[in-house]
């Protein structure tokens, strides 16, 4: 493909609205910490511009290649998802009681948020080289211990949250797949179930598969005021945000993020400080960005050439989809506190790199739909 062809079949709406995301996000980072750091306002930002950067680059890499010769090195993919995760358990660096990233140095990098990249992009590859498969139940018990198994690696770090994300990925994926849906009723009364005995069960017998922390976030959930000192504090200084920037927005005056009443203001709830310095309607642009993106993906995974993309632009849609109705669930109360970021705003460069590739990766489904024929289903030896 030349360059012409290239620039000319570029999905541009998908560009815009990951590029207005970026920009919101990074004008948010500025005004969470341009007091965090003595003397240096512009420390996280930077840092943010930097993954931004990167990011970039690795997208156009990532939309330059064909996305089929990642079914070639589906278990390579998968092997090095999983031999990431289990690296990051003994040799990670310990942060706020979590062992997530791997320091390299220069930066900290977080596995979770590669190997989700790779888990898709594996069991997507999975999914799609047996459509001759589609109903059997095999095919659906093997895709969701794929995903079970980096997900418990992730969930060990803690980190519930990322854990969630590749569980609704491969739903997703499932789903696109054309999985029947009794399948999806045997999993969920299963899910249920196993949630049942992991939360009452399991205890009455000694063994704490979830952590207290966890266990104080879903009865704050369930009542915010449960704890107002303690795990509700993040919630309630959250809704105090959310609900004081009204219709516009308080601007400058926005006290909850700059008197630092509001915790991890410029990672796990950006959403609040946009709420409290830009009202309603800038939480309503917001929205209105990410159904741009959401839709983009899913016209995308309708003119894909083949299952393959279908598949991985729809798990991907739903893949934002769930991150940003968690997250944003979360903030106003509705969600329990999982530590699932808001794609394109947290503060996050790994996770920032990765949902660049993310783009990048359906830009190349959108370049190879529109500029080669259609014959879904088909595998490129």
């Amino acid at each position: 493909m030349d360059w012409r062809a290239y620039l000319r079949h570029l999905d541009y709406i998908l560009i815009a609205a990951t590029l207005g995301l970026i920009v919101y996000g990074v004008t948010l980072i500025y005004f969470a910490t341009r007091h965090d750091v003595d003397g240096q306002p512009l420390y996280f930002v930077i840092q943010q511009l930097i993954a931004v950067a990167v990011g970039l680059a690795a997208a156009v890499v990532m939309s330059l290649l064909d996305y089929e010769i990642y079914r070639r090195f589906q278990w390579a993919m998968y092997a090095f998802a999983v031999f990431i995760l289990v690296l990051v358990l003994p040799f990670g660096q310990v942060v706020n009681g979590a062992r997530r990233w791997i320091d390299l140095g220069v930066q900290s990098f977080q596995p979770s948020a590669l190997a989700l990249l790779l888990l898709a992009l594996s069991i997507g590859a999975y999914l799609a080289d047996r459509m001759d498969l589609l109903g059997a139940k095999r095919v659906t018990l093997v895709a969701v211990a794929m995903a079970a198994v980096p997900a418990f690696l992730v969930y060990q770090e803690p980190d519930f949250g990322s854990a969630m994300v590749m569980i609704a990925l491969t739903m997703a994926m499932l789903y696109f797949y054309g999985t029947s849906w009794t399948h999806f009723a045997v999993l969920a009364t299963s899910g249920i179930a196993a949630f049942v005995v992991v939360l009452k069960v399991l205890p009455l017998a000694g063994i704490h598969l979830i952590q207290q922390y966890q266990v104080d976030r879903l009865f704050v959930f369930l009542n915010a005021g449960h704890d107002p000192q303690g795990s509700g504090y993040n919630i309630i200084q959250s809704m105090i945000a959310v609900g004081s920037g009204a219709l516009t927005g308080r601007g400058d005056m926005a006290t909850q993020t700059v008197l630092d009443f509001l915790p991890e203001h410029h990672t796990d709830f950006i959403f609040a400080v946009l709420s409290e310095r830009n009202g309603f309607v800038g939480a309503l642009v917001l929205i209105a960005l990410y159904g741009v993106l959401i839709w983009r993906c899913l016209r995308i995974a309708t003119l894909s050439r083949d299952m393959y993309g279908s598949i991985l632009a729809g798990g991907v849609a739903v893949m934002f989809l769930f991150q940003v109705f968690v997250n944003i669930g979360m903030t106003i109360g509705i969600m329990p506190v999982t530590g699932i970021p808001l794609p394109f705003l947290s503060y996050g460069g790994t996770a920032m790199i990765s949902f660049l590739m993310f783009v990048g990766l359906l830009q190349a489904i959108h370049l190879r739909a529109t500029v080669t024929p259609s014959n879904r289903g088909r595998f490129v030896q």
